[in-house]
């Protein structure tokens, strides 16, 4: 319409600019100043098997939560732990470094708490990200140096940490205390309940009464939960790394009554776990359904975390990853896991670097980025976290060097990727063990510690269950994969893979 010149006011310009204003910025995107870089929620369970979700196949244990995200995510079928024990895992996830290179190849406590420290020279994920302006946090089971080492926490890249340093302190749910950044916080257990505790002698053990004493007061991953969530509230408005490690469903079998109740109701048969012979944790009356519990549990502190970052505004730019350390126990009294079919046709249990021990349920969201419910049965490794969520994040740039990970961007992107040319892991627990994938080929030796060098051959793609060794029909590929297993590791001193290298010299 035109406009006559004397209908032309001061206040008509105006409005013209400011609409012309709004066409122009609509059409013009944000500076990279202007952009958040997405927050990164990475919750790492504990000891959790691969079929032990829902969205993985699991029928017994109920995890609405988890399986909600993954219908609003990928999951990732083919994706291995660090390690198939807790802190060399932790390691490979922290550091982007196989375990071929990687500081902590196995567990190793250094009384009078924590486990062999990470040094100052490697460099964490927590330390990148610190670098590129987050505020980062750890809320949970820690594992990778003691409270005065060069590995804890606050000295490795975490701004707020609360939970546990050490491994072993981490066998109780009801412990005296936990870690709130370097100082001590008392929890009202009173007494605390040793995660290692059994009967007194003379102690009836089928009276469920005889049981209570391994029940506390104040159930620690409560308040780990509670210290995660109030973090995301006091950095809803600066980008943030949460590394949530917890616990569950590490043993010992400890679980308030009110989650254990609706598995009461079902039913089950389910002999009581009593520590017969005096190994193993604390003992239960229902292991079963305790178990079970735990995870449902876990499941619950999903989903508050997750309605939290929803409330708060922050899902659309929040990457959350849910991924396991290792293979369901191999603690069988424990954790019935053929009950639960934890693993579902894979072989090997926690301790293994068979498949079993190692492959583990991955979940990944980022809203509007990755497409929802989605499957990828690309080949992985907790070594790809590190170049994956800073290409995600836009700072490919910061990778640290001589990291062995390989960005899953494209993949989880919808784009495609060549295929790894490699997943290694060693192992120098349980008898020594060494295993590498290419393509569907695996290659894994046991037994190393006696001498053994002989290694097993499997075709994942028709034995995903790693029951037919078919290295003598294939003796070139044998021999190709025995000559990688050499040149993609370095060895170690404090962690010899016996009886190729040697051993340490022990001041």
């Amino acid at each position: 319409m035109f406009v006559r010149p004397q209908f032309w006011s001061p206040l008509l310009a105006l409005m013209v600019v400011v609409c012309c204003w709004h066409s122009t910025a609509a059409q013009t995107p944000a500076s990279p100043e202007s952009v958040k870089p997405p927050n990164i929620v990475f919750i790492l369970a504990d000891d959790l098997g691969y079929r032990e979700l829902g969205c993985f196949g699991q029928q017994r244990i109920k995890t609405p939560h988890l399986d909600q995200l993954a219908r609003e995510g990928m999951r990732l079928t083919q994706h291995y732990s660090g390690n198939a024990v807790c802190a060399p895992s932790r390691c490979v996830l922290m550091t982007g470094k196989h375990p071929g290179h990687a500081v902590v190849r196995n567990n190793r406590s250094t009384p009078p708490e924590g486990q062999w420290p990470l040094p100052d020279s490697e460099v964490t994920m927590a330390e990148v990200f610190r670098s590129l302006g987050y505020t980062t946090g750890a809320f949970g089971k820690w594992g990778l140096g003691g409270p005065n080492s060069s590995g804890q926490p606050l000295k490795q890249g975490v701004d707020r940490f609360f939970g546990y340093n050490c491994q072993a302190h981490a066998h109780s749910y009801f412990p005296s205390y936990l870690w709130d950044n370097d100082q001590h916080i008392a929890l009202e257990n009173h007494p605390p309940v040793n995660g290692h505790a059994g009967f007194k002698a003379g102690q009836d053990v089928s009276d469920p009464k005889n049981y209570e004493q391994f029940k506390g007061q104040d159930y620690a991953p409560d308040r780990i939960h509670e210290q995660a969530l109030e973090f995301v509230r006091s950095n809803r408005d600066r980008p943030f790394l949460l590394y949530y490690p917890t616990v569950i469903p590490h043993v010992a079998l400890h679980v308030p009554d009110e989650d254990l109740e609706p598995y009461l109701k079902l039913g089950w048969s389910d002999p009581p776990f009593t520590k017969a012979g005096g190994y193993g944790y604390t003992p239960h009356f229902t292991p079963r359904a305790a178990y079970a519990a735990m995870i449902t549990r876990l499941d619950t502190y999903v989903g508050r975390l997750l309605q939290l970052i929803e409330d708060e505004g922050l899902s659309e730019n929040t990457i959350v990853v849910f991924s396991s350390d290792n293979g369901t126990t191999h603690l069988g009294q424990e954790v019935d896991y053929e009950f639960f079919e934890s693993v579902g046709e894979l072989r090997g249990l926690k301790g293994s670097l068979y498949e079993g021990g190692v492959r583990v349920p991955t979940i990944v969201r980022w809203p509007g980025r990755i497409a929802a419910g989605g499957q990828s049965d690309h080949v992985s490794g907790f070594e790809d976290w590190l170049p994956t969520l800073l290409e995600l994040a836009d700072s490919g740039a910061a990778l640290p060097e001589n990291i062995d990970g390989i960005s899953l961007a494209p993949t989880l992107l919808g784009m495609p990727q060549s295929p790894r040319p490699y997943l290694y892991r060693e192992f120098g627990g349980y008898g020594g063990q060494q295993s590498i994938r290419v393509g569907n080929w695996k290659a894994v030796r046991q037994q190393m510690n006696r001498g053994n060098l002989d290694i097993e051959l499997y075709d994942l793609a028709d034995d995903i269950g790693e029951q037919h060794n078919v290295a003598s029909e294939h003796p070139e590929t044998v021999a190709r994969l025995a000559k990688l297993m050499t040149t993609v590791r370095t060895p170690s001193q404090e962690f010899p893979l016996l009886p190729i290298d040697a051993p340490a010299k022990r001041k």
